[in-house]
């Protein structure tokens, strides 16, 4: 562990080198940006920090020196431009290596930095922009990104610049010819460790997003994701794969990788392959992965046995359900086992596989000392092994130091979530005599496809716009390539019959009102839904009935 750290975190092993506590006491004005990447830019000047590969070929390197350097330069031009601490500003930037240098640079500034998939559309920017009051955008000039969020603009008045990477486009700054112009100097702001630094929309699983409000203490608090679970170190290259706007980014690519020492690498593409991602990890030595079970599939069904994958140290997996012949088939070929976490984009790993644990497959492994977990039943009273409860994090009524801060503007949801000092996930879960974690499901109805986290409503919502839907429910069917897919089950207006035709018809009515990967990939048309006596829609008799089905 890097001494500019060892004075703020505590930890204890058992006999068996296993982690059985860990406690965060970062300093009061305990900055991320200051204390890490600065931190370590003056020990290790020019030790690698990133290792960016774009698709098309192009590579970049940064060691900690010019990345010290190069967002001391952004925090000068966001500052010159009206940036100030507190300000809300959106960050569209794919895997582009800009958006470390905004992040960074905005946390010198004390801004708050709200990631988001360059997958939105028109309606996602002006519900996201009006709901955080954002002020500033930063965007990638690739596909319609730019396009959208003008289109937008034509609702949202209150937005002061927007800023563009990698390309241009009238009405926007260029980021990249801009930040030539600042200083590489800047003087430390001051910013408190339990400030707001970070702000997540949520997948809206009972509603429309919620906003995920992060202080600087989630940027220590994931040193147990990457020293604990991903295993990194001073010799590590670690490649996770994200989209910078989805919180697993936050876990693999921001924070805990870098506080260990070790070199990010990060792939810029569109699509994923199978085949090329195996190509890097091979070319360039990766040696410590993480990725949805899904991309493991895809690399068995693409043949790794014909890949060379001996750098690999570590292969983590998160987001959905392992499959037992995914995990023993990469065992097979890599001698890896695969170690499964689970958390949310509101906190760090809370149930983990970590350093030497031995795992058992399609379990998502045991608690996190940094959380005190508990599975609860509805009335919060905790269950025998065996049964099914809610994932809760005990608090004691305080606010922890690895959670949210709270869901931004919106004091319902944030009560509904801390209750009788309780941190409920709306996860379920239980536990064998070994204490080992099995995932059930949501207390909600979120889906898991593919890595993505994806509520039901803002598809409904859609839907529910076309005019041939009268009734609609959303629900997440079994796939054996993506874990779940979107299903719709719709009831039609009179004059409208079901046909094969209309099927694509409301596929690319949904693909093109809202981001292209929610589209319900099956739909069933019925004369009526199953409802409660209130007349609530239950999406659990739905899905029974699909899987009696199978």
């Amino acid at each position: 562990m890097n001494n500019f750290y060892k004075n703020f975190v505590n930890e204890e092993y058992d006999h068996k080198g296993r982690l059985i506590k860990f406690e965060l006491n970062c300093p009061a004005n305990y900055n991320f940006a200051y204390d890490v990447i600065d931190g370590i830019a003056k020990i290790k000047p020019d030790k690698k920090a990133i290792h960016w590969v774009h698709e098309s070929g192009e590579e970049r390197e940064f060691t900690y020196a010019q990345l010290s350097k190069l967002t001391n330069k952004v925090a000068n031009m966001f500052r010159a431009h009206g940036v100030k601490k507190g300000d809300m500003v959106m960050l569209v930037l794919k895997r582009h290596y800009q958006f470390w240098l905004c992040v960074y640079g905005l946390m010198k500034l004390g801004a708050i930095s709200i990631p988001a998939t360059n997958q939105l559309m028109e309606k996602d920017y002006t519900y996201r922009f009006e709901s955080a009051s954002v002020k500033y955008v930063v965007a990638t000039a690739e596909g319609e990104v730019t396009e959208h969020i003008d289109a937008s603009c034509e609702k949202y008045k209150d937005l002061q610049e927007k800023f563009i990477a990698r390309g241009s486009r009238d009405g926007w700054t260029s980021f990249d010819e801009e930040i030539e112009k600042y200083s590489d100097e800047f003087e430390r702001v001051e910013t408190l460790v339990d400030e707001p630094m970070f702000l997540y929309f949520s997948s809206g699983t009972t509603g429309y997003p919620k906003m995920i409000l992060h202080s600087y203490y989630y940027s220590a608090a994931h040193i147990v994701t990457a020293k604990h679970w991903h295993c990194v170190h001073e010799g590590t290259l670690h490649l996770t794969i994200s989209d910078s706007g989805w919180g697993k980014c936050a876990w693999g690519k921001l924070f805990g990788q870098f506080t260990c020492g070790a070199c990010e690498f990060i792939y810029d593409f569109d699509r994923f392959n199978s085949a090329k991602m195996l190509s890097m990890i091979e070319k360039y030595r990766i040696t410590s992965f993480c990725a949805p079970p899904t991309m493991y599939r895809f690399f068995i069904k693409e043949g790794i046995e014909n890949y060379d994958l001996s750098s690999l140290e570590r292969a983590c997996i998160a987001g959905e359900a392992l499959n037992p012949e995914v995990y023993n088939r990469f065992f097979e070929y890599t001698g890896l086992k695969l170690m499964e976490a689970f958390g949310q984009t509101e906190t760090v790993p809370i149930v983990a596989n970590l350093g030497n644990m031995t795992p058992k497959p399609g379990s998502m492994g045991k608690p996190v000392p940094l959380y005190d977990v508990v599975l609860v039943d509805e009335n919060d009273n905790e269950v025998n092994v065996g049964e099914t409860g809610e994932i809760c994090i005990r608090t004691d009524g305080q606010y922890h130091k690895g959670l949210l801060k709270c869901y931004y503007r919106n004091e319902q949801d944030t009560n509904d979530s801390w209750h009788n000092n309780l941190y409920h996930t709306g996860d379920t879960a239980w536990k064998d005599e070994d204490g080992y974690y099995w995932y059930v499901g949501r207390v909600d109805d979120v889906i898991k496809s593919s890595g993505y986290r994806i509520g039901p409503f803002e598809i409904e919502s859609v839907l529910m716009e076309h005019p041939s839907v009268l009734e609609c429910a959303v629900t997440g069917v079994k796939d054996a390539i993506r874990g779940q897919v979107v299903k719709a089950t719709i009831v039609l207006t009179k004059n409208f019959k079901p046909s094969d035709e209309l099927v694509k018809e409301l596929q690319n009515y949904v693909k093109n009102a809202t981001a292209p990967y929610k589209y319900p990939r099956v739909i069933e048309f019925v004369d009526e839904l199953p409802k409660t006596i209130s007349g609530k829609i239950i999406r659990k008799a739905i899905r029974k009935s699909d899987e009696n089905k199978d």
